[in-house]
């Protein structure tokens, strides 16, 4: 009985929904005013005052303004938490005070009492109305199937409405398709539509939910379709790709979010056959911090290749389990147990770790990608970020040619070029690394890889937004003109890998990323695509817009960051033998000089000389420009341990003399 009486009301548009709000809180606040009075004088011989009524105009109207103004009729009755009540307490309390004010100065006849009778007992209509039909969704007690239309009349859009008959979740009302040869057809029941007339079909049908069932789309034109639902007051999800059914991996009726790579990714080009196992296929393959997005995925896409043996390095434990793990469960998947997979627990600023390793193992590949990446946390930890990102490299590119390692491998980032950060210049700082040792001999070929974001990386801004949506919001962007690019993670290690394959020594190789992605244009679609209108704040703006569900906060620019990236230092680029990796010829320094210059910037660091750390990197041929002071937390501490941090970082103008073993 309860579920037949609220179910048109949850159907409703949120629109309708508000006003519904707005209507009863009114009608609530009256209530509570009257009970209130009635409690205070036990009886109802008031309501023939008229006096006692000119207060109810005052007292609804500012409840309700701030109501509203606290974001109470934007958030979702079934996910209210402790935050709504906090609301509730804020309005009420308003219009008490505003029901004392009004019956001091008018003279109304109301004993002082009912405003405090009546607070209470608006607390308890107000919050207890939502408190109950929360109680209601938890429990389980409002039940009926959601109404969705399947966008895609093929073969899984009709598995989705068989699988949907026999259970109690879904409810299909229509399809839409684009081939105008099943248009105004009817399939398992269902009419057949034009994708234009979306819109009208949600208000005739009360869609509540589109679902994307396109398996076998092509990236360009689901991101096509996704752009043209953006506006639509209904959440979008869609079918696992075609490629993830074939495999097993997922079946064509499971529902899945929208995923960024269908809002911003492209079909990726078939590796070339000739690149892509060159430096692996019957090699023994050393990762470095394997563990991570990019190194955990390099791992899966070498483990493909057929090497020898693959040798996983990483700092972390749980994330080196984490990928051992994964990379047995797909060796197993694939029939690749053939493929001796060691997991090393071992850090790049230990040389002696690396050269052991190396040397044992009779390394001939090594994919560098250990690295401290997130910019924030760089900029206020400089030496770590130094030691591990730049001095670790030093360590890794002398093992592996005191080891006579074959390739070297560096992952870099489009942050290394004209850095605002320390991150980005410690980055670049790895990359003069690399062509140095790439002049100095001859035995080890170096590279290095440079390439933007990556979807779906820890810290990406991706996971972070899905959170906040969940969350009610807001979601935060730095600076409304930021932007970004984008890449798959797969497609970054596909590439990482075939340009290595094409090094000669020394060389700079750069990813076409595609078009820059503004960061405001991803949240704002992302929050459409989950169902909700997003509306903007500015940094310095109090007055919050009633016309959205979730607000897009804009933040300031953090320390070191930029609003765009940069993928080349100078005009001079060529293409490769691949059409989306480019060659770029860069300013480099001989061995002899980059050394020193790593010694000086140790000496700097121990000495906590932020200044003389920061002009020796402005001076350094990395196009460093910083828009703010380096400041390290450990700097701040009245003592520092000379001894340990010489005995663990070590003296840099004693390594071995690797600029003369050409």
């Amino acid at each position: 009985m309860l579920s037949r009486l609220l179910h048109p009301l949850f159907r409703l548009p949120r629109p309708q929904k508000r006003l519904i709000q707005l209507v009863v809180d009114a009608g609530l606040i009256t209530v509570s005013f009257l009970l209130a009075m009635f409690l205070r004088l036990d009886g109802w011989s008031f309501v023939s005052n008229s006096n006692v009524w000119l207060v109810l105009p005052a007292i609804i109207p500012i409840s309700l303004f701030i109501f509203a103004r606290l974001g109470f009729y934007r958030a979702i009755i079934r996910f209210m938490d402790m935050q709504a009540a906090t609301t509730v307490l804020a309005g009420v309390l308003a219009s008490t005070m505003v029901l004392i004010v009004v019956n001091y100065v008018a003279l109304l006849p109301i004993p002082r009492s009912v405003p405090f009778i009546y607070a209470m007992l608006a607390m308890l209509t107000i919050g207890g109305v939502r408190a109950v039909l929360r109680s209601l969704y938890s429990r389980g007690q409002v039940r009926y199937k959601t109404r969705v239309l399947i966008y895609g009349a093929g073969s899984s859009g009709r598995q989705l409405v068989v699988s949907f008959r026999s259970g109690n979740e879904y409810e299909p009302v229509c399809f839409v398709d684009d081939d105008s040869e099943v248009q105004r057809s009817t399939i398992q029941g269902l009419k057949v539509h034009h994708p234009r007339a979306v819109q009208g079909l949600i208000d005739v049908y009360g869609v509540e939910k589109i679902l994307l069932a396109l398996p076998s789309a092509s990236h360009a034109r689901r991101r096509e379709i996704l752009e043209s639902l953006e506006d639509l007051t209904v959440p979008v999800q869609t079918v696992p790709g075609m490629a993830d059914v074939i495999t097993g991996k997922a079946k064509t009726t499971e529902i899945r979010d929208v995923a960024v790579e269908d809002l911003l990714g492209r079909d990726p080009v078939p590796p070339n056959p000739d690149l892509i196992g060159a430096n692996i296929s019957d090699k023994v393959v050393l990762v470095t911090g394997a563990g991570g997005s990019i190194g955990s995925e390099l791992c899966r896409q070498i483990l493909r290749q057929h090497p020898t043996r693959l040798l996983l390095l990483e700092v972390s434990e749980y994330n080196l389990y984490c990928v051992e793990q994964d990379l047995r469960g797909l060796a197993q998947e694939e029939g690749l147990e053939h493929v001796e997979v060691l997991a090393l627990l071992g850090s790049v600023q230990h040389t002696e770790r690396l050269q052991s390793v190396m040397t044992y193992y009779q390394v001939q590949t090594v994919y560098h990608a250990a690295a401290y990446k997130h910019v924030p946390m760089v900029e206020h930890n400089v030496e770590e970020g130094l030691v591990n990102n730049a001095i670790g490299t030093l360590n890794c590119a002398r093992a592996a040619v005191a080891s006579g390692v074959s390739d070297f491998v560096l992952i870099s980032t489009d942050k290394a070029v004209r850095p605002t950060n320390v991150m980005g210049a410690t980055k670049r700082l790895a990359e003069l690394v690399c062509q140095a040792m790439s002049s100095a001999q001859s035995n080890t070929r170096f590279c290095m890889v440079r390439f933007g974001n990556v979807l779906g990386s820890s810290g990406s801004v991706v996971p972070m937004f899905r959170r906040q949506i969940a969350a009610g919001g807001p979601v935060t962007v730095t600076h409304p003109e930021i932007t970004r690019y984008f890449m798959t993670i797969p497609e970054a290690a596909q590439l990482v890998i075939q340009a290595g394959a094409m090094a000669k020594g020394g060389d700079v190789f750069v990813l076409d990323m595609g078009e820059p992605i503004k960061i405001t244009d991803l949240a704002t679609k992302m929050v459409r695509l989950s169902g909700f209108d997003p509306y903007v704040t500015e940094p310095n703006q109090t007055k919050h817009s009633l016309n959205g569900d979730i607000e897009i906060r804009f933040t300031g620019l953090r320390p070191g960051e930029k609003l765009y990236e940069e993928l080349l230092i100078g005009e001079r680029v060529r293409n490769t033998a691949h059409p989306r990796i480019m060659s770029a010829n860069e300013v480099s320094l001989s061995l002899e000089e980059t050394e020193r210059l790593m010694s000086e910037l140790m000496r700097a660091c121990r000495s906590s000389d932020s200044r003389r750390l920061q002009q020796l990197l402005i001076d350094a041929p990395l196009g460093y420009a910083p828009n703010s002071e380096l400041v390290d937390h450990l700097w701040q501490c009245p003592v520092r341990k000379e001894a340990v941090l010489t005995a663990r970082h070590g003296d840099f103008d004693s390594g071995p003399a690797l600029h003369s073993a050409a």
